[in-house]
């Protein structure tokens, strides 16, 4: 976390311990899956940039008002500058990219690099970056993972995000460095192409009591 951050992210992790990663089909499904998430007790929502519509969709979730949405794939400067932009209040990266951190910081808006290693993890540290994403975090090795990179650097906070689903949450949350985990499942691309919303929800909320100690 930069200490410029617009958003007390960690704050709002903390809080959340739950952080939705969408592929968001198109700019009409936002509005309606923004609904369904908050609905579910969701605080915050992670819109990647992996389709052509994320810019769209992420301008129509962040102005819904009821999530603290966030820009995720996020892999270069100018993908950075359009999601702040596009009213991002939080920028989620699949690795460590110096320039995305740099334009983050320059908009005031906090980033969280992916890391694999500890190398990367000492890079976000030396940064000034104690929020890192895990990624990919179960076929790094999961939770043992998890604990291998926590214990030398007990100043870390992670948001493990990748091939986690709900069986493994409680697993995650609770270690101590984990601050929120990112996933999938509650909103998959099956869900959102067939318009199941009510599904998103139920499962929102599943995850959010599975979430709450």
């Amino acid at each position: 976390m930069s200490a410029t951050s617009g958003t007390d992210l960690t704050a709002v992790l903390a809080g959340a311990r739950l952080l939705p990663v969408l592929t968001v089909p198109s700019a009409a499904t936002a509005g309606p899956l923004a609904d369904a998430l908050a609905a579910g007790g969701a605080r915050c929502a992670e819109v990647t940039f992996r389709t052509p519509d994320a810019e769209q969709a992420l301008k129509a979730m962040a102005a819904h008002g009821g999530l603290t949405v966030g820009a995720g794939t996020v892999r270069t400067a100018e993908q950075a500058e359009r999601a702040v932009a596009a009213g991002a209040r939080f920028l989620v990266s699949p690795g460590f990219d110096a320039d995305v951190i740099d334009r983050g910081r320059e908009s005031g808006v906090p980033v969280v690099p992916g890391i694999a290693t500890a190398t990367e993890l000492m890079r976000a540290l030396k940064a000034g970056l104690d929020t890192v994403k895990l990624f990919p975090a179960e076929p790094l090795g999961g939770i043992r993972m998890l604990r291998a990179l926590a214990a030398p650097f007990p100043q870390a906070r992670f948001v493990p995000t990748g091939g986690i689903g709900p069986d493994l949450l409680p697993r995650y949350l609770s270690h101590p460095a984990v601050l929120a985990v990112g996933g999938s499942w509650m909103a998959t691309g099956a869900l959102l192409e067939r318009g199941d919303y009510a599904e998103i929800r139920r499962l929102t909320a599943t995850a959010v009591e599975g979430s709450t100690p």
